[in-house]
């Protein structure tokens, strides 16, 4: 048995699920509590402002970062975002117009939002990306792979996407809702964890249902499981669908029930939307803002 099979097999995070559903019902009841202006600006700085769209361009890319400029300078009382996320080849654009400390330059990668190409392009795009100025890179789960039980393979891949990104963090997007059961959720984050990724990422917003708090769930608990037995602390991001000050703070909740205080960083705990930074950002100020 090789050590991706045994730490499939040894795992005890619960899969079940309708005890998932249950599981998340406890934890979400005491999200209110966590309800106040400091965790909003904490939630503000953990997001990855993202564009990813067919229309992006070197202009509104630039135009974009800006605003995250002009935001230092408009609202300074508040901590800025954790990132920008682009497509790859807009790392440069982003590198060349961000001038405030603090804020990373993320991009998704490696034959976003599918993960179906060459595992040399993939490599290629990462590679790019990194030396364009990306300093994390968010890849796909090869969900093909693992539905074909192609473990060496999908492993080997993903290990070798993160020797490429060398010290940029590699984030790693389930598509949890194409992989749908726990289960499944469970085994594709343990493949993960155990490939090196240095966070796990819920979905990528495109084809498939974005980010659950189910999947979260399990994700949080195998983070959890593969810390208490390695010592190394991965993080966990959401995308997907969470666009409201709420939703942030179910996900928020999650975290600081199963992992705790130490994940509450934007080092560990990160959420990737567009809309949910005006949320909370309207949150804040008391009256609706659109700012980004």
């Amino acid at each position: 048995m090789d050590r991706y099979q045994e730490a499939l097999a040894s795992s005890k995070v619960i899969s079940n699920d309708e005890a998932v559903k249950e599981e998340v019902k406890k934890i979400i009841e005491k999200a209110p509590e966590n309800a106040s202006p400091e965790v909003y600006q904490f939630l503000l700085n953990s997001i990855d402002l993202t564009t990813l769209t067919t229309t992006d361009s070197e202009k509104s890319v630039a135009a974009f970062t800006q605003r995250v400029n002009d935001f230092d300078n408009d609202y300074p009382q508040y901590k800025n975002v954790a990132a920008i996320c682009v497509y790859s080849n807009f790392a440069e654009v982003v590198k060349t117009t961000l001038d405030v400390p603090g804020v990373d330059i993320a991009v998704v990668a490696g034959a976003f939002p599918s993960s179906q190409t060459f595992t040399a392009v993939k490599v290629a795009d990462v590679a790019l990306a990194v030396a364009a100025g990306a300093n994390e890179v968010d890849i796909v789960f090869p969900v093909g792979m693992y539905l074909d039980g192609n473990f060496e393979d999908l492993t080997d891949e993903i290990i070798e996407l993160k020797h490429t990104a060398k010290d940029a963090k590699l984030k790693v997007i389930l598509e949890t809702g194409a992989l749908k059961t726990a289960e499944d959720i469970k085994r594709a984050s343990v493949l993960s964890l155990y490939s090196e990724a240095d966070f796990l990422k819920t979905s990528t917003g495109k084809e498939y249902p974005g980010a659950s708090l189910e999947a979260a769930w399990v994700m949080c608990q195998c983070i959890k499981e593969y810390y208490e037995l390695t010592g190394r602390k991965v993080g966990f991001k959401c995308s997907g669908g969470v666009r409201t000050t709420e939703q942030a703070l179910q996900y928020y909740t999650l975290v600081k029930e199963i992992l705790g205080e130490e994940w509450l960083n934007h080092d560990l705990f990160r959420i990737g939307a567009s809309s949910l930074a005006n949320a909370v950002l309207s949150n804040l100020e008391g009256h609706e803002v659109k700012y980004f």
